[in-house]
């Protein structure tokens, strides 16, 4: 097993395999009266984060608890990172402290990959810049595989703000990695040609919304990411949902099988209808709760589980 989680890329496909297969076994645990399991009892991880979240941290914090290990929870709101500390003074710190991993979610792209110079513990990126968000991935891949029964040859459609997404970045490197067909589909302006470029034998890229639908699998919507935009993009919220927004007249487009998946927060009546984002078809709320699964696995596997 590795010992970082810094990209999706540090995964091979029986690596990403193991860990989807322990996340089966813990979610089954989650049916149990007493969720916890003594695994990493006696074991530090520290949840580092420079950047907002709740989803992320909330989970990442579950996971670890419910395996027994020991949590410190470090915002950089309210510590020595506002009075100007660097990180690798926080990496020094947290070294000291005896941290046998470290969850960092940092607004730098490549943060994790710094960190993990610093200290002796596992790092496991919960996000970076625009970077990855690798553990996002591996949720995502858990629930298709779930909801359909297999990751090999499913037709994947990735929508929206890719230029600004690390989780576009990351389902990209590890569904085409487990076999997948990925096309990105967005306004040119929000599809980075380097991305497309180098992922060009993996991935295809449309402009079309609609011509994609109906051969699709899987369609992932993601968030329009309005905080990263310096520079206009599209011409108006408006707009931007009549030509990529999900709504209930391009569902019944998708093939009867076929699921809806938002990594959140959703941006309701934007890139996604409410009818979509509520329908059976949709797996957000699954996502969120296979999350903690996912991360148990992430975190048991890093710290030497068998």
């Amino acid at each position: 097993m590795i010992k970082h989680l810094r990209s999706a890329a540090d995964l091979d496909a029986a690596t990403a395999t193991l860990i989807l297969d322990t996340a089966g076994e813990m979610a089954a645990l989650s049916g149990r009266e007493v969720k916890k399991l003594p695994a990493l009892r006696g074991r530090t991880v520290v949840n580092l984060f420079y950047e907002d979240s709740t989803r992320t941290r909330i989970s990442f914090e579950a996971a670890a608890k419910r395996l027994s290990a020991d949590v410190i929870n470090f915002s950089a709101k309210g510590s020595s990172v506002s009075k100007g500390e660097s990180l690798k003074d926080t990496a020094l710190t947290l070294q000291a402290m005896g941290a046998d991993a470290v969850v960092i979610r940092h607004s730098a792209s490549g943060a994790p990959h710094r960190l993990a110079n610093w200290v002796d513990g596992s790092v496991v990126n919960a996000g970076d810049g625009t970077h990855e968000h690798p553990t996002q991935a591996l949720l995502d891949a858990y629930t298709m595989r779930s909801r359909l029964g297999r990751l090999d040859g499913l037709k994947v459609a990735i929508v929206g703000d890719v230029l600004h997404s690390r989780v576009a970045r990351s389902n990209v490197l590890l569904l085409t990695t487990l076999g997948a067909q990925v096309t990105l589909v967005g306004p040119p302006t929000l599809i980075p040609l380097d991305v497309a470029a180098a992922l060009a034998e993996k991935t295809q890229v449309s402009y079309d919304l609609d011509a994609v639908l109906p051969d699709s699998d899987v369609v992932m919507m993601l968030r329009v990411q309005t905080e990263r935009m310096q520079d206009s993009y599209f011409p108006s919220a408006r707009e931007y949902s009549r030509r990529y927004g999900l709504d209930v007249a391009r569902m019944k487009k998708l093939p009867e099988h076929a699921i809806v998946m938002h990594p959140g927060p959703m941006n309701r009546g934007m890139e996604i209808a409410p009818e979509v984002a509520d329908s059976p078809r949709s797996t957000i709320v699954e996502q969120v709760a296979n999350g903690v699964s996912v991360r148990m696995a992430v975190l048991y596997l890093l710290l030497g589980g068998k």
